[in-house]
């Protein structure tokens, strides 16, 4: 065998081994993201319920729980073409269930959940409109095709900054905004989830009956980064030690100061979006040990009185 034939040899085997690996770590991921999900395994089955039943456990366990937000934000407004001419507008929606589902053609797991969003359209027909928000930087036509090829009976519209910047950034893909029939986003999934974990939230929004608890929470920043304002912790930042009027200003303090990180977003909008930046979790340390060693009333602007 010559050089150049071992040379193709071994650079053939490297590559045969190197997409192996790829392959499990990408499922390993996957499967992480499933475990993830609150009783998701072991709790919901991935199959239509029958006769209009909810989705039931198959081995006894407590109903899955459902978080919406409690007051939700009305859903950032749109009116775009989507790839087919057609106009897509938030305005019109209203009356249904929405999913808007931000991915990408080139994203696996966005591939990976298509399935499960054409499945929810068709399920539910006019009760439910799923929309998609492709994020990839090629040209529309292209996105056309594949959405073509893949069998999508939903409209698909391109992202772009403006759009991003309304919904709080994508940080990662696929991400679902769920929007309840008075236009309210309740809740936003990261991730790919169990198909019927998507149906018992869309069901419980159209007021069918779920075996599911429902529980309500204040969007602090899990939905949109700009209600990171409202947080009263942090990921991360301990605020042990400090008076309560401290806290306060530690937080407004984060909330005002610009993370450096390069993330374009303030200390608690950075350390929300992503829990493993070190540059925040510095910074943020810091505001805090500030007011730790600060004088026991210079926080509250409030000087001692002399003593009588």
């Amino acid at each position: 065998m010559s050089s150049r034939q071992t040379t193709s040899t071994i650079l053939a085997v490297a590559a045969t081994i190197l997409i192996v690996c790829l392959f499990f770590v990408y499922h390993a991921a996957r499967a992480k993201t499933l475990a993830d999900v609150p009783s998701a395994n072991k709790t919901l089955q991935n199959s239509q319920s029958e006769a209009g039943q909810p989705s039931q456990p198959q081995d006894g366990s407590a109903p899955v729980v459902l978080k919406f937000a409690q007051d939700p934000d009305v859903v950032p407004p749109f009116l775009q073409h989507d790839l087919s001419g057609g106009v897509v507008s938030t305005a019109a929606l209203k009356g249904k269930v929405v999913i808007l589902n931000f991915w990408a053609t080139w994203c696996g797991p966005c591939r990976e959940e298509i399935p499960e969003m054409i499945a929810l359209q068709s399920r539910y027909k006019d009760d439910l409109q799923v929309i998609g928000i492709s994020e990839d930087d090629g040209p529309p036509d292209q996105v056309a095709k594949f959405a073509q090829k893949a069998g999508l009976n939903y409209p698909v519209i391109m992202s772009n900054d403006a759009l991003e910047k309304e919904y709080g950034g994508i940080a990662a893909l696929p991400t679902s905004f769920l929007v309840n029939k008075d236009g309210r986003v309740v809740q936003k999934d990261v991730g790919v989830y169990p198909l019927d974990y998507y149906d018992l939230q869309v069901r419980a929004l159209m007021g069918q009956p779920v075996n599911a608890r429902i529980e309500t929470f204040k969007d602090e920043g899990q939905i949109f980064l700009k209600n990171a304002d409202r947080a009263s912790q942090l990921p991360g930042v301990s605020f042990v030690g400090l008076t309560a009027a401290q806290k306060k200003l530690a937080l407004h303090r984060m909330n005002a100061q610009m993370c450096t990180c390069g993330c374009q977003l303030t200390l608690a909008e950075c350390r929300i979006n992503d829990t493993t930046c070190p540059v925040s979790a510095s910074i943020a340390k810091k505001i805090v040990d500030g007011f730790l060693h600060s004088a026991p009333h210079s926080s509250s602007g409030v000087k001692s009185g002399a003593a009588r």
